[in-house]
C-alpha cells in the first residue's frame, strides 16, 4: 500500500505519543522551557532558571492550529486589482516535539503540517539547548552554567525581539494581532548561540552559515561564496516589583557577503493577509529590503548590516512594546548603500481574571530607498483578544495599510492600500 503524507504524519504522531507515554508519562513541564500557551506570553528567551527536576527522558508532544476569517478590500491608483471576497483562509497547523534528554539539555523540533505556502508537511527547524553540563559529571561547572546557555541547530536566529511576538505559522498565541510586522525579521539557518544572563543583564553572540537552503556545492568564484552571518544581542530584563517589568534590548546582525539575503524573506509559511495587492504572493502585505540583484539582472553577492532596538514595559495590565530597526546594504560591487527603517509601537491593556482579555493598537511604518526611488508603507491595527482557556485564543482586529513613494511608480503598489476586518482563532498546547 502506498503511504501518503497524511499516513506518515499520523504514524509519527502515534509513535511519539506512545514513546512519550513510556518515558515521560505525559509530564508537560520541562526545564528551561517556554510554555506554548498563555503562560508563555512575554517570555522572550526561554527562562534561565527552573524549579523542574529531571527524572529521565521526557518527550513532550505539542502543537498549534489556527484559522482566520478575512474580510479585506484592496485598491491602487490604476484600479486594476482583482476583487477579494470575505471568507476563511487555509487552516494552518504545527507539530512540536520537545525532548528533555538530560538535566538541562533539551531538544526542540517544529514541523509545519499545513501552511499557506506549503500544503504538505515539512520541518521548519530545531535546536539543542544546553543549560547544564551534568551529563559530563554532576554539577560540572555549575557556577558558570548558572549564567551561561548554549544553543545549536538549524534554527530561528535570535535577532531582535520581534520574532518572539510574531505568528510562526500556526503558533500565533504570542502575537496580540493577526499579522506580523511589515519587515518580518525571521529566518532559519544552521547556527550556534552563546548566552550570558546575570541578574537581568543579557548578552548573546551567534554565528550562522548564512544559508536558508543548505548546500555543500561550492561557488564557482570566491566572490560569490556565502560567508557566515554574525549577530548579537545586549539587554536588560527585570521584574522590578509585582506590578512593573522593564526590558530593553539592542540587536545587530551583519552579512558580509551572500548571494541571497534571507533575514526578511526567510519565512516559508506565509503571511496572514492573503492575496492583498499581489494575489498569489504568499508574503503579501510584507516588505523585504533587497540588497542583491533582481530577476533578469547579472548575479552578484550583497552585503547588509541591520540593528534593532526593542523596549518593553508592563505595568499591571498596561503593556508597551516598541521597535526601531535599520537595515542598510548594497550589491557588493556597487558604491551606493541604501537604507530602510522600521518603526513600531504597540500599546495593550490586559484585564479580567488572569488577564484573559485585552484590547490595544499597533502602528508600524517602513521607509527606505529602493533602486527605483523612495518608498513608504504604514499600517495601523486596532483590536483585541480573549483567552477562553490558557490554550485557546480568539482575536478580532481592524487593519489598514498604505503604500506611497516614487519607488512604486508603475507597479501594483502605486497608491495601493488594503483595509478591513480579520478574525483569528488559535489553539496552542
Amino acid at each position: 500500500m502506498k503511504l501518503s503524507i497524511k499516513h506518515i504524519t499520523f504514524g509519527i504522531i502515534a509513535f511519539f505519543l506512545s514513546v512519550g507515554n513510556v518515558f515521560g508519562q505525559f509530564t508537560r513541564d520541562l526545564q528551561y522551557f517556554t510554555y506554548p500557551d498563555q503562560r508563555g506570553l512575554n517570555q522572550f528567551e526561554a527562562p534561565f532558571e527552573t524549579d523542574i527536576e529531571f527524572n529521565g527522558i521526557n518527550i513532550r508532544v505539542g502543537g498549534a492550529n489556527t484559522l482566520q476569517f478575512q474580510g479585506l478590500r484592496h485598491d491602487n491608483t490604476a484600479g486594476n486589482l482583482s476583487d477579494l471576497e470575505s471568507n476563511f483562509n487555509l487552516a494552518t497547523s504545527n507539530l512540536d516535539l520537545d525532548v528533555a534528554l538530560a538535566s538541562g539539555v533539551r531538544m526542540h523540533l517544529r514541523t509545519y503540517l499545513s501552511s499557506q505556502n506549503h500544503n504538505e508537511a515539512y520541518v521548519k527547524g530545531g535546536y539543542l539547548q544546553v543549560d547544564r553540563l551534568d551529563f559530563i559529571s554532576e554539577d560540572f561547572l555549575s557556577g558558570l552554567m548558572d549564567k551561561v546557555r548554549f544553543k545549536v541547530g538549524h534554527m530561528e536566529l535570535n535577532y531582535g525581539d520581534n520574532h518572539f511576538r510574531r505568528s510562526d505559522n500556526a503558533q500565533a498565541i504570542f502575537n496580540p494581532f493577526v499579522g506580523n510586522y511589515i519587515m518580518d525579521s525571521f529566518t532559519t539557518e544552521v547556527a550556534g548561540e552563546v548566552y550570558y544572563y546575570n541578574e537581568g543583564l543579557l548578552a548573546m553572540f551567534g554565528v550562522s552559515n548564512g544559508k536558508l537552503n543548505q548546500s555543500v556545492t561550492d561557488a564557482a568564484e570566491d566572490d560569490f561564496k556565502t560567508k557566515a552571518t554574525v549577530y548579537g544581542k545586549l539587554g536588560y530584563d527585570k521584574q522590578v516589583n509585582d506590578d512593573l517589568r522593564v526590558r530593553l534590548t539592542g540587536s545587530i546582525l551583519n552579512i558580509s557577503q551572500s548571494a541571497s539575503i534571507y533575514i526578511y524573506s526567510g519565512d516559508r509559511a506565509g503571511s496572514r493577509y492573503y492575496d492583498v495587492i499581489t494575489p498569489g504572493n504568499f508574503r503579501a502585505g510584507r516588505f523585504a529590503p533587497s540588497f542583491t540583484p533582481g530577476f533578469g539582472q547579472p548575479a552578484a553577492p550583497g552585503e547588509m548590516t541591520a540593528f534593532m532596538i526593542n523596549p518593553f514595559i508592563k505595568y499591571q495590565g498596561l503593556e508597551f512594546y516598541g521597535v526601531y530597526e535599520n537595515a542598510s546594504g548594497k550589491i557588493k560591487s556597487a558604491d551606493d548603500r541604501r537604507n530602510f527603517n522600521q518603526y513600531g509601537a504597540e500599546l495593550l491593556y490586559r484585564f479580567g481574571a488572569g488577564e484573559d482579555l485585552y484590547i490595544g493598537g499597533r502602528y508600524n511604518l517602513v521607509d527606505g530607498e529602493m533602486t527605483s526611488g523612495d518608498i513608504e508603507i504604514d499600517r495601523f491595527n486596532i483590536g483585541g483578544g480573549w483567552f477562553l482557556t490558557k490554550n485557546v485564543l480568539a482575536k478580532l482586529e481592524y487593519v489598514t495599510q498604505n503604500y506611497d513613494g516614487e519607488g512604486y511608480a508603475g507597479s501594483p503598489y502605486d497608491g495601493a492600500e488594503f483595509n478591513g476586518v480579520m478574525m483569528e482563532a488559535v489553539i496552542s498546547f
